[in-house]
């Protein structure tokens, strides 16, 4: 399974919307979606039908629903409107392939159910067009949007926290970001809400400038460009243009935040119909000693207040920094800063610190060359009296420059102060290689003070691990999602419990 699918299976899990505050009425949108629309005589005539939720996955279906037939590498929705209808859904959006099949019965299912099918070339570009529909029914909600290689999430969340204070704010939930996430997300907007918040991901080129133009932020922030997703673009510069894509639905009063010290700043700012802001450690004149405190946080004075933040790492204080900006374009009080700040808490598998017997940072979301050099870093630059163990998944979705990406943490690895290292993936067989290479230069060796142990086995990995931790020890825990790190966390914290409790 693919990050495509994968999100897409996220977004069905959540992609349930059922509120009458948010009901669309399918005539007009037909209209919006130039969509043909094939409607049943009920027994008062022509069937009026009004969806109070949005769905792309039959098994989340509630009555009232409106179902997207998606087309995927896999699964085809069109094989599900049928189930769709018998659970309630009032009508489904099909593509005008699968209705013009002779061997299709959409129209006897919807007949059967008395509903209605709004016939479009493209249903996922009907999604989209469908939550831009719904979205411009608010136009006092102040947009902001937020991509980047990597801190979209954690950023989106600091920015909840802060503009939460003082607003009523709607945001996706989780990395619900994609082609589909993002639309389904739309569909959360109420009329009390006063900001939306969405980060928009991207697994093919094209698709932030299509997120931009279903949004239309007013304003738009790029935490960062990366290696993330490079084996789909190719290069860096591909992905700033990419990510570029963000600022695209512009018109000219709107407000573009990039960051000052990124090396694609002036590429990222050319040609933008709006006001552009840099934002960085030198942009707020109300910041003051800020510093990374290792595990137990970031540290930083705001308009002479000290404020005390529980994340970790210098990615997030750039993930904070990122924040600020855009709660100082909205604007908010001194006060929503101060108290937003201290209120966020560390997501799952982002840099999450897990206490016990043995300490375990858990990094496990995603990473890429430069997160996982960061987190290397991060690890050695803790004072720690115990042991290093640092547990590095696979780098995914590299393409061509995986093997010199992965040779390259082998290097950082050997020259970094891990007493412990242990690989799972076949990808990181260029790890592991350029690691020993590294260490019989310095004399080391697999004898020497660094161990390391390569498998391709989660299961083997966790009985290895469950024999080799020790109390007092620190473990990184880095690698993609798809590597499933996460699942080591039990085993890794109980291990010494497990060890005693068998009298061995």
């Amino acid at each position: 399974m693919d990050n495509a699918q994968k999100e897409t299976v996220q977004a069905n899990e959540q992609s349930v919307l059922q509120d009458p505050e948010m009901e669309m009425n399918c005539v007009d949108l037909s209209k919006v979606l130039g969509a043909q629309l094939i409607s049943f005589q009920g027994p008062s005539g022509p069937i009026h039908v009004v969806c109070s939720s949005v769905c792309i996955d039959s098994r989340q279906v509630v009555p009232g629903a409106l179902f997207v037939a998606l087309v995927g590498t896999v699964q085809d929705g069109h094989r599900y409107v049928g189930s769709a209808f018998e659970s309630g859904a009032r009508a489904a959006m099909v593509a005008r392939s699968r209705w013009e099949d002779p061997a299709s019965d959409l129209v006897h299912q919807a007949r059967e159910a008395q509903g209605l099918l709004l016939v479009v070339e493209d249903t996922l570009r009907g999604l989209q067009q469908a939550a831009a529909y719904y979205l411009a029914r608010f136009p006092g909600l102040l947009r902001i949007g937020i991509t980047g290689s990597s801190g979209k999430t954690t950023t989106k969340e600091i920015v909840a926290a802060i503009l939460g204070q003082e607003q009523s704010v709607v945001m996706n939930q989780g990395n619900l970001n994609s082609e589909t996430g993002l639309p389904l997300s739309v569909f959360k907007v109420r009329p009390y809400h006063q900001v939306g918040i969405f980060e928009m991901g991207m697994n093919r080129a094209g698709e932030i400038g299509e997120l931009a133009q279903v949004l239309k932020p007013h304003i738009a922030l790029i935490t960062n460009i990366g290696s993330a997703h490079i084996g789909i673009l190719g290069s860096k510069q591909a992905i700033a243009q990419e990510k570029k894509g963000i600022f695209s639905a512009f018109s000219g009063t709107e407000r573009a935040l990039i960051p000052e010290e990124d090396p694609y700043r002036n590429f990222l700012a050319e040609g933008i119909k709006g006001t552009i802001c840099f934002y960085g450690p030198q942009s707020f004149r109300a910041l003051a000693d800020l510093h990374d405190r290792g595990l137990e946080g970031i540290d930083l004075r705001w308009d002479n207040k000290p404020v005390h933040c529980q994340l970790i790492g210098k990615h997030n204080i750039r993930n904070l920094l990122a924040a600020l900006a855009i709660a100082r374009e909205v604007p908010v009080s001194t006060k929503a800063i101060w108290e937003g700040l201290e209120s966020v808490q560390p997501l799952f598998g982002r840099s999450e610190i897990l206490r016990g017997p043995v300490t375990v940072i858990r990094d496990c979301y995603n990473a890429n060359p430069e997160s996982m050099q960061e987190a290397i870093g991060f690890c050695d630059s803790l004072d720690w009296q115990g042991r290093r163990i640092y547990v590095i998944g696979s780098m995914l979705e590299l393409g061509s420059v995986s093997p010199e990406a992965h040779a390259g943490i082998g290097r950082a690895l050997a020259a970094s102060k891990a007493d412990g290292i242990y690989f799972l993936g076949s990808e990181n067989q260029g790890a592991v290689a350029a690691l020993e290479q590294a260490l019989k230069g310095t004399g080391q060796g697999k004898a020497g003070r660094v161990g390391f142990y390569y498998t391709d086995s989660l299961s083997c990995l966790s009985q290895v691990l469950a024999d080799q931790i020790q109390p007092g020890d620190l473990v990184l825990l880095k690698g993609s999602r798809a590597c499933g790190l996460e699942g080591l966390t039990e085993v890794v914290m109980g291990a010494h419990e497990a060890r005693t409790e068998g009298g061995v």
